[in-house]
């Protein structure tokens, strides 16, 4: 993906990000079709590649201070497949670095060589605590897919969505966020164009008794 679109052509919503001193955020930040899916029928992203010109993502489309990332057993599979890190895991520290990654799984699945990678099988809640010890205060980004940011979500464990809409429609495949969240638990904190993408920042509201 090329630079960002000038700030002139940006929209003007945005509002400083707060976060609990000491601890990080759990971000969902993923990008989208036009009609809501991160995915096609088949888990494919190759539209999204396509719509991004097969460029480097731009930064201002990545979370700036994760330091952990956290994904379910599909979208690990994919990646495992589309870049064939098994066979080349040099190219896991590309995509990656050194930052651990936490696969929620009920299977046994392989391992890059060299790969930071903790399988985790029990509920987000259950996890938390080890994920958040990892991240020693940095951001947690849940790259994917849907559901699993759905259950952090069910957990009252995620502060913000971040949506990089991409102007593809699919007609299918999987959604977003698979759960009902009323418009009281949302904030826009940020709404800009970047490239072709069109960037929306939310802020999860906390309700009563949160302890994530």
């Amino acid at each position: 993906m090329k630079g960002a679109a000038p700030a002139s052509e940006r929209a003007s919503v945005s509002v400083t990000a707060v976060s609990v001193v000491g601890m990080g955020r759990i971000l969902y930040d993923t990008a989208a079709s036009l009609d809501g899916f991160i995915a096609d029928a088949d888990n494919s992203l190759a539209w999204l590649f396509a719509a991004a010109g097969d460029a480097d993502p731009d930064p201002e489309l990545l979370p700036s201070d994760a330091g952990v990332l956290v994904e379910g057993s599909t979208t690990y599979e994919w990646v495992l497949a589309t870049e064939d890190l098994l066979s080349h895991p040099e190219r896991w520290q590309q995509l990656y670095a050194d930052k651990p990654t936490f696969v929620f799984t009920t299977r046994a699945l392989p391992v890059p060589v060299g790969a930071d990678v903790t399988f985790v099988a029990g509920s987000v809640a259950e996890a938390l605590p080890q994920i958040r010890a990892a991240a020693a205060g940095r951001d947690i980004w849940v790259v994917g897919g849907g559901d699993l940011a759905g259950q952090f979500f069910d957990a009252g464990a995620l502060d913000e969505i971040a949506v990089s809409i991409a102007p593809v429609t699919l007609g299918g495949g999987a959604p977003v966020l698979p759960r009902r969240i009323e418009s009281d638990r949302l904030t826009l904190r940020r709404a800009d164009a970047v490239g072709p993408f069109a960037r929306l920042v939310y802020r999860v509201e906390a309700t009563a008794g949160r302890t994530g």
